[in-house]
């Protein structure tokens, strides 16, 4: 996958050995385009000392990451990370480590499940794209996004509450705030992500 060789004889949710990178590139329109890290820097998207310094950076994050999700009784069992450069410097963007990005599974009765072949109980966005696709929409030209219910947002909303809880140790607390109040709050998550992943 990716160029990576994977292990034969592997169930569904089994953790590799070490974790691997599953590197993908911006396709000019439509979803992502998986890419190996051989095609990466013969394409000179990036060298190759930029990409070891992308894959060290990617399993430090990941590392960390898995590390803080444990405390909280979670696995973190994938994520994505993306990266751009502003002039030399790789620049980390967008979130990391939001069940946009991520799938997180419950530590309590992990193993139970992937013995008996079971669904994993799981904190991501995954239960929605299987809703969509319930719902038949794939995200293809032409098609139209199902009209959600106000239950069915609510059901989501708490998922993403209780991910937040999990994580952070604190109760969510929602609050009405201004445009203004919101950016100063972004900025404000973006710098305490920060300061975690350097600590």
């Amino acid at each position: 996958m990716c160029g990576v060789a994977l292990p034969e004889g592997m169930i569904e949710n089994q953790a590799f050995s070490q974790p691997i990178i599953t590197p993908s590139t911006k396709a000019a329109e439509g979803h992502d385009e998986d890419i190996s890290k051989e095609d990466i820097i013969k394409k000179g998207l990036a060298s190759e000392n930029e990409w070891h310094q992308l894959e060290k950076i990617s399993l430090a994050l990941f590392n960390r990451g898995q590390a803080i999700a444990l405390k909280h009784g979670l696995i973190l069992a994938d994520t994505k990370y993306e990266f751009g450069k502003i002039g030399d410097e790789i620049i980390l963007m967008d979130e990391i480590h939001t069940p946009d990005s991520s799938r997180y599974f419950y530590v309590d009765g992990f193993e139970e499940r992937l013995q008996k072949n079971e669904k994993q109980k799981q904190l991501s966005k995954e239960f929605v794209r299987e809703w969509l696709i319930e719902n038949n929409f794939m995200g293809k030209e032409g098609q139209t996004i199902p009209e959600m219910t106000d239950e069915w947002v609510n059901t989501i909303s708490q998922r993403y509450i209780e991910l937040f809880e999990k994580i952070t140790g604190e109760q969510f607390a929602p609050q009405m705030v201004s445009d203004s109040e919101l950016l100063e709050k972004t900025n404000e998550a973006i710098n305490l992500i920060q300061y975690r992943i350097i600590k």
